[in-house]
């Protein structure tokens, strides 16, 4: 994804997507990075901070109409409704029958993606204790528009 991703709504980008997020800063630190990047789709899952957070619009440092543009959800499969292929990224082994992938190869399977127009995402856990089970197991249920892919670790 490159700057030119800033033209296209923020639909047709990948959804960025923070599972109850503990400190408000990692949330500011996201939305910059983000916006590094042209990106401008966050969600967040039960964020734990008070949202939304002063803190979050000072460590955003300039990104902070992602952090308005910003969405709350009260779960993670509402967070993901709309999108058609979900990366969940971790960093520990799984005991889960899943396709893992390195950040390079998922960021070029985004890239083909958004040139076919499907709708995406990048599911990150909460910052002690990451993705669990649970969280994977519920994005593996059936379902004929979504597919998973998960990273060994954080993109």
């Amino acid at each position: 994804m490159t700057l030119r991703s800033m033209s296209r709504p923020p639909e047709d980008q990948p959804a960025f997507i923070l599972v109850e997020p503990q400190l408000a800063d990692n949330i500011g630190f996201a939305a910059r990075a983000m916006l590094n990047f042209g990106l401008t789709s966050l969600r967040l899952v039960t964020p734990r901070p008070e949202w939304p957070s002063e803190r979050a619009v000072q460590t955003a440092s300039g990104a902070g109409s992602v952090l308005e543009a910003a969405t709350v959800h009260r779960s993670m499969l509402d967070a993901i409704g709309d999108r058609q292929v979900v990366y969940a990224t971790s960093a520990r082994p799984r005991e889960l029958v899943k396709r893992v992938i390195t950040p390079r190869q998922a960021a070029a399977e985004l890239r083909a993606h958004a040139a076919q127009k499907i709708r995406t995402a990048v599911l990150f856990g909460p910052e002690r204790t990451g993705l669990i089970n649970d969280d994977l197991a519920g994005l593996m249920r059936p379902s004929p528009a979504r597919s998973t892919r998960t990273s060994p670790r954080s993109i």
